[in-house]
């Protein structure tokens, strides 16, 4: 068995590759190892919009109560609802159904630790391990777990506050974000592209509630339409609808929102590294970045780098994936994060990248400083970047190929200190992407494509 997890979750074709059996086997082994020491443990488990979800949350459900954990379904929301709300019933697991910004036939298994965490790369081997040698927990009688409503949840003895009802999750969670943002946003204008996913409901109505006029666009989901043309991986939208309806800005979230890319009054957009620059300069000037260091990942612009080194702001790199930018959070105790993609993670107000909070952060400064978003991510002059993403059958092999690596070096020698290259197998799709910056534009896409074809030829 090739290893399940990538860099966010498992993720496949659904009802091919990811199955419902496999689905039962992840769940299961995951109810097995996080609920440990627990007589009674809880999973909250939530999902996107997307068709397949209905079959994989049952497939789910029976996996995490076949191992003895009762189970708080929350719907259709975010994953750092799913998230928060893990921590907030103070359960030993939470599971989040989704492929994120992947088109409609795809879908995803995130899990969560208690507290709303993701899974350090050692408990997913020990997850792997336990599937692979099929001696599942099988408890019996009273012992299986339950498919729990909050009376049944009093029932069973687990610690739900009656404030927070199942009927209040979508409330709760975004009353947490409306306390989080700190700034009424009355004044500003905002379309908010939804991507048919998990951000329809509550996207729209956490930006009301913090006071901004919503113009809401691909808000209707209907199990087959998520990210078909829309959202933060399709701005042409977004970018006609700013203009449209006289908006100060658009914000663009992927399917199951937990990142947002932005789009000013112009159209221009303000992807993940100047959102990420306009943020930690609010932080900085306010005494809220910790230790004055903001962390990203190797993909990010060496514009950002610039921008904050002038700023006198420390910038860390991690490896490309949100897990990796919250382990060096959590590592580190910072307070900002984030991926040029639009995964922005604000330890102090959750536990994961959070796409409709990042949008009320980016917002509140604006209403702040009454500055427009394109004078605040003037800031950020990015370097010229192209990024390829091939095709592949084995990504692993491809890219750690020695004609590769020798093709890397030899375009390495011709850029000299001008740029760099970055060549890496995707975390979620059979892909290896291509980054070259340059000073010289023309230079860094002479030599991605070249990269590129290389690949493609191995």
């Amino acid at each position: 068995m090739g290893r399940l997890f990538g860099t966010d979750g498992v993720r496949g074709l659904a009802n091919g590759s990811l199955s419902p059996e496999l689905a039962l086997q992840v769940s299961g082994a995951a109810a097995q190892i996080l609920s440990r020491g627990k007589e009674r443990a809880l999973a909250v488990v939530g999902r996107d919009p997307r068709a397949s979800g209905e079959m994989l949350e049952a497939a789910v459900t029976a996996g995490l109560t076949a191992a003895g954990v009762d189970v708080l379904s929350v719907g259709v929301l975010p994953t750092p609802a799913v998230a928060y709300l893990t921590g907030l019933y103070d359960a030993c697991l939470g599971v989040m159904i989704s492929a994120s910004h992947n088109p409609m036939p795809d879908n995803g298994i995130k899990i969560f630790a208690a507290g709303g965490h993701k899974l350090e790369d050692a408990v997913e081997d020990r997850i792997e391990a336990l599937i692979a040698e099929g001696t599942p927990l099988r408890p019996v009688g009273p012992g299986i777990g339950r498919v729990l409503n909050a009376s049944g949840a009093r029932d069973h003895g687990l610690v739900i506050p009656d404030q927070y009802s199942l009927a209040g999750t979508h409330e709760r969670y975004v009353e947490h974000l409306v306390e989080a943002t700190g700034q009424d946003l009355s004044g500003l204008t905002v379309v908010v592209d939804c991507a048919h996913g998990a951000a329809a409901e509550v996207g729209p109505a956490a930006y009301r509630a913090a006071g901004a006029t919503v113009i809401a666009i691909n808000a209707e989901p209907d199990g087959l339409n998520i990210n078909d043309g829309c959202g933060s991986t399709h701005l042409d939208q977004i970018q006609r609808a700013v203009g449209e309806y006289g908006a100060d800005l658009g914000i663009a979230h992927d399917g199951d929102a937990d990142r947002t890319l932005a789009v000013d009054a112009n159209g221009a957009i303000v992807d993940g590294d100047a959102i990420l620059a306009i943020l930690a300069l609010a932080m900085h000037e306010t005494g809220s970045l910790v230790q004055n260091t903001l962390v990203a990942t190797v993909m990010s612009n060496l514009g950002l780098h610039i921008a904050m080194r002038e700023a006198g702001i420390t910038l860390r790199t991690t490896a490309v994936g949100d897990r990796y930018v919250l382990e060096e959070l959590r590592r580190g105790g910072y307070s900002l994060g984030g991926e040029q993609s639009g995964h922005v993670v604000f330890p102090g107000f959750g536990t994961t990248g959070d796409g409709i909070l990042t949008g009320l952060k980016l917002m509140a400064r604006m209403a702040q400083t009454r500055r427009s978003l394109a004078d605040l991510a003037s800031v950020l002059q990015t370097v010229p970047q192209v990024l390829v993403n091939v095709p592949v059958t084995d990504k692993a092999t491809v890219a750690a190929a020695p004609e590769i690596r020798e093709a890397v070096q030899e375009a390495e020698r011709a850029l000299g200190d001008s740029g760099r290259i970055l060549l890496r197998p995707s975390g979620t799709e059979q892909l290896v992407r291509v980054m070259v910056e340059a000073t010289d534009p023309v230079q860094a896409q002479q030599l991605a494509d070249d990269l590129a074809k290389r690949v493609a030829a191995v």
